[in-house]
């Protein structure tokens, strides 16, 4: 039986994780009131106390690009806190492996697409979210650094735009298709006969169930090292997850329509940001290790509404 700490278990990533992995291994969870993980010491002595064999990092400070945009100092901050002391405590506390979750904000905005991990470093970042890629694009370096320095199995994977249960519908923080979800949601509940959405419409996004995702990162912790690292280029140990297809910010709000039947218009607000225009990503190389996304996207949000519904869940 192995000891694995899975750390961020009440976010969407953490929990999926929780719902999908073996119930043959032993699971620990902490909130923040029995570890603090912004905080070195605390973050450690938990660590030491169990000596876990495996840690997935899905901790994090997370939002959209109004969040990016207001609170980037604690977005850098917060992320690079959690992430080291995550990191450097697994490495004193001989941890087997570690996995490190990024995100698909880390390649360069005008990347090429499919965006392959080997961009990584060749462009300037999005504005509107710098300083979370940043923090992130440390990680991965962390990570590969300890591995070449000291032979450890620390992995990590980059995710596409994750949605899903326990997905975040608050006003600041949400991510596009929640933020549209509640929208949409609030304006067939209020009978209102529009809805404003931020910028053109136009950007593309790729989307991907977290329960598929969670599936993927227990899968790249289940391969040998040996394995892993045969997978990966030697100067970019981190891997790309994502469903392999892109719809535009209008499409996605149709659909969500579609399925909440509201029959309103959409007005598009020019004066706020688009972000990247297009992010999809290369995820030719997890495909190597017999993994593919299972829940369509017009499924995922079908099932996303109907638990909203059926368990009165409030994100006015």
């Amino acid at each position: 039986m192995k000891k694995i700490f899975i750390a961020g278990h009440k976010g969407m990533v953490g929990s999926a994780i929780c719902r999908n992995i073996s119930k043959k291994n032993k699971i620990y969870i902490a909130d923040k009131k029995k570890v603090n993980l912004l905080n070195l010491e605390k973050t450690f002595n938990f660590f030491n106390k169990h000596k876990f064999d495996e840690v997935y990092i899905s901790a994090a400070k997370v939002g959209g690009i109004l969040a990016n945009k207001k609170y980037p100092a604690d977005f850098i901050y917060e992320n690079l806190q959690i992430q080291n002391n995550c990191i450097i405590s697994a490495f004193r506390t001989k941890v087997k492996k570690l996995l490190f979750l990024g995100s698909s904000c880390i390649y360069p905005k005008k990347s090429k697409i499919p965006i392959q991990e080997t961009y990584l470093l060749t462009g300037k970042l999005e504005k509107t979210n710098d300083a979370y890629a940043v923090a992130k694009i440390a990680g991965i370096k962390m990570c590969e650094s300890f591995n070449n320095q000291y032979n450890t199995d620390f992995r990590a994977v980059m995710p596409t735009n994750l949605y899903g249960p326990n997905d975040n519908y608050n006003t600041e923080d949400s991510h596009v298709l929640a933020a549209l979800i509640k929208k949409i949601i609030f304006a067939k509940k209020n009978k209102k006969k529009k809805i404003i959405i931020w910028g053109n419409g136009k950007p593309k996004r790729e989307f991907l169930h977290v329960d598929d995702f969670a599936k993927a990162c227990i899968k790249v912790m289940r391969i040998s090292k040996k394995e892993y690292f045969k997978i990966c280029d030697k100067d970019y140990q981190f891997l790309n997850v994502g469903s392999g297809q892109e719809i535009s910010i209008k499409k996605l709000a149709l659909i969500i329509s579609k399925i909440t039947k509201y029959k309103g218009k959409f007005e598009y607000d020019m004066s706020k940001p688009n972000g990247t225009y297009r992010k999809l990503i290369n995820s030719s190389k997890i495909h190597k290790l017999n993994w593919k996304p299972k829940i369509s996207l017009s499924l995922g949000i079908k099932l996303i509404i109907d638990n909203l519904i059926s368990n009165k869940k409030n994100i006015n």
